[in-house]
């Protein structure tokens, strides 16, 4: 059976969270779930690692403005995740090259990424924090509820899968406008702060 529909699926989780790709499969793997997880995801020095750095992320993904500077950290590192995992998958399959699936997952993975980045410039434009936290637990749910339906059906996940990356690319589209708003805000306030630490700058009239 083709590993290719496992590799989409890995690819799109691991551009929302890369950490939790690897620490589910290598789970899976080492408790016998699973035979299609090659044994480079199931040693101890990998699960330790993808646990605390999944924590880490876990933290970070639930702060207001904190999750986008995550976001922009991981713009290289969730990609070549996806693509890692993949050529990974390929390899112990055997039923795919691992240039291709590389491809595949990297390339998911960064399309995801850049839907999860985007949403949460969005969410970040709205002063309360409730929406990160919401949309940071819907979305570590989602990628441990489809990894590991995937790993029973892994047809029908990755058909779930591109809906969803689909979906996202559509909303974010909408979401692009809000999000350059307050890209300029942002940049105005900087402006005006720089302005206002200038000596010898007059004071603002409207202030008095």
């Amino acid at each position: 059976m083709s590993v290719l529909p496992l590799v989409f699926t890995s690819g799109w989780a691991s551009g929302i969270n890369a950490y939790a790709v690897v620490l589910l499969l290598g789970i899976f793997g080492a408790t016998g779930v699973s035979d299609a997880v090659p044994e480079s995801l199931q040693r101890p020095e990998v699960l330790i690692t993808a646990g605390v750095l999944f924590l880490c992320e876990a933290v970070a993904d639930k702060v207001p403005y904190v999750d986008s500077v995550w976001d922009s950290v991981h713009t290289v590192i969730r990609p070549a995740a996806g693509a890692w995992v993949g050529a990974v998958l390929a390899g112990h399959s055997g039923s795919l090259s691992d240039v291709t699936a590389g491809l595949v997952g990297g390339s998911t993975a960064l399309a995801s990424h850049t839907v999860k980045a985007g949403t949460r410039m969005a969410i970040n434009t709205s002063p309360e924090p409730f929406s990160n936290v919401v949309m940071s637990l819907a979305e570590d749910l989602g990628v441990g509820g489809i990894v590991t339906f995937a790993m029973f059906h892994p047809g029908a996940a990755a058909v779930i899968a591109g809906t969803l990356l689909l979906s996202g690319l559509i909303v974010l589209v909408f979401l692009i406008s809000r999000i350059r708003r307050f890209l300029r805000r942002r940049a105005q306030r900087r402006e005006e702060r720089r302005l206002a630490a200038q000596p010898g700058r007059p004071p603002d009239p409207s202030s008095w």
